[in-house]
């Protein structure tokens, strides 16, 4: 009988790698803090981007893809569970993701998958610096390790593999982690499949990239959307990371053109990291089943609108690329209007695999839509912001909706903004307390009621206290959650002002 076991599970193992073997390798590509809007094959003739173009025409590009929360933490903690920060806790940046939440890469690897995260990572709360996470429950399921917990050296960024010992790059990060990417592709098994994620530090400020990229963009050639404000930030006493030459980052001008030209010179230079790994699957002979998603955690107001950075509604700040390239199934060149979220991500990519979707994730599977077999999708997206953040020009917590048409947002007090964004693009006119939409306000106010509701979330689970700032969450200890910070701070007066 003992014999009889054994074999038993010997075969249900074979059983297991012959299933997995036949899955696709899943690919996701996120840079931080690049909008939609800054690609070639979104519309903008300025930016240079003909690998990520590329990627777009051989597979899918959801148009209208938006991050729920549009900041770093929140965003991260959607895409690796499928759920909203109110049910994940992820409601903070520097929050510390919960180890018994079921991700994305443990799904995976239980499949079968070899599990990889190179780049920011940015889920272990805690001090920031230097950013070691040891392997174990807190890096969520993924075994091949290249990271950092978060920091803006984008000229000289470290790394961390399963020790202590800090690993310091010579090299602008993109490439530094795409060198991580292509060892842990060329040291792929050839009968596993595998789940790997870079998330490059570029293009988020302090903006720049290395000469070669910042000379193709000299800010004078550079002509703003039309919802742009020059200056829209003061100078502010420290422009660029300690211990960056100027030479390798220069000090752009906040508020102005330089700005864009920076971000889009970071672009370039990412986009040409995406082409070395589109370059390495193909040379491996990886890239037919290999599913690609090239996305990000939010985008970057800019300048639009004479705001900052994220956390706000508006395109430029919640919506993000949307590209699914699959050379075995997607049909190339298709663009749709199908409204895709961060949300949507991790059942899309488990639906692509063939995998089951836990009943938890609460976003939706548009696998049939990436085929090209449907274009029916969710009816909107929910937007949501926790708590305020001065720096960004955020004062209160709010919730938005995005439909096919519509952008609306309120705070719990009263409505904030409502655009039209068919005949208003550039979210130039708001339309809340116009008389002529008043009725499309009320619409919009009870859909955005209902869509909290049945994804329960609630105006009580925000907060008021400027817990982002000044790195109350990160300088001192690590809290998963808020009463935790709260707890703490009660106790130390002295260190939590």
């Amino acid at each position: 009988m003992k014999h009889l076991a054994w074999l038993l599970v010997a075969c249900a193992l074979l059983l297991r790698e012959a299933d997995a073997a036949q899955r696709p390798n899943i690919l996701l590509i996120l840079p931080d803090q690049m909008r939609s809007s800054a690609m070639g094959c979104d519309g903008n003739t300025q930016a240079h981007t003909p690998h990520i173009d590329r990627l777009a025409a051989d597979g899918i590009r959801f148009k209208h893809t938006y991050a729920n929360v549009p900041v770093c933490c929140p965003a991260r903690a959607i895409l690796m569970t499928g759920t909203y920060p109110h049910v994940n806790g992820m409601i903070a940046n520097d929050l510390r993701l919960r180890e018994e939440l079921v991700t994305l890469p443990e799904l995976l690897q239980r499949a079968g998958y070899r599990t990889g995260f190179v780049g920011k990572w940015h889920l272990d709360g805690g001090r920031r610096d230097p950013g070691f996470v040891p392997p174990g429950s807190r890096r969520q399921g993924f075994e091949f390790w290249a990271a950092y917990e978060c920091h803006h050296r984008h000229f000289r960024p470290s790394y961390f593999r399963d020790t202590p010992d800090m690993i310091v790059v010579d090299k602008f990060e993109p490439e530094a982690s795409c060198d991580f990417a292509v060892e842990f592709l060329k040291s792929q098994p050839r009968q596993q499949p595998f789940f790997l994620t870079v998330q490059m530090g570029p293009p988020h400020d302090p903006y720049g990239a290395p000469p070669e990229y910042m000379q193709q963009f000299p800010p004078e050639r550079i002509a703003p959307p039309a919802n742009w404000q020059p200056g829209s930030e003061q100078p502010r006493a420290e422009t660029k990371p300690r211990g960056v030459t100027s030479a390798l980052n220069p000090s752009v001008a906040p508020g102005g053109l330089e700005e864009i030209a920076a971000y889009y010179a970071a672009i370039t230079a990412i986009d040409d990291q995406v082409g070395r790994l589109l370059a390495t699957l193909k040379q491996l002979e990886l890239d037919e089943n290999t599913i690609v998603l090239f996305t990000s955690d939010h985008g970057d107001m800019l300048g639009s609108h004479g705001l900052r950075r994220k956390r706000k509604p508006y395109d430029e700040s919640a919506r993000v690329p949307g590209i699914v390239c699959w050379p075995a199934k997607i049909p190339r060149g298709l663009v749709v209007e199908t409204l895709f979220s961060h949300v949507d991500m991790p059942s899309t990519l488990l639906g692509l695999a063939g995998l089951p979707i836990p009943r938890q994730m609460q976003g939706a599977d548009l696998s049939r839509v990436a085929i090209g077999e449907t274009t029916a999708g969710p009816e909107a997206v929910l937007l949501q912001i926790f708590v305020p953040f001065r720096p960004d020009q955020v004062e209160r917590p709010w919730r938005g909706i995005v439909t096919g048409t519509h952008t609306y947002a309120r705070f719990e007090e009263e409505p904030w903004l409502l655009f039209d964004r068919t005949k208003d693009p550039d979210e130039l006119h708001n339309l809340v307390g116009d008389a002529d939409a008043a009725e499309l306000q009320r619409q919009l106010d009870r859909q955005l009621s209902e869509l909290m509701r049945k994804n329960g979330d609630a105006w009580s689970f925000n907060s008021m206290e400027l817990v982002e700032e000044g790195g109350r969450l990160y300088r001192h200890e690590t809290f998963y959650t808020l009463e935790e910070y709260r707890a703490w701070a009660k106790e130390h007066p002295e260190r939590a002002p």
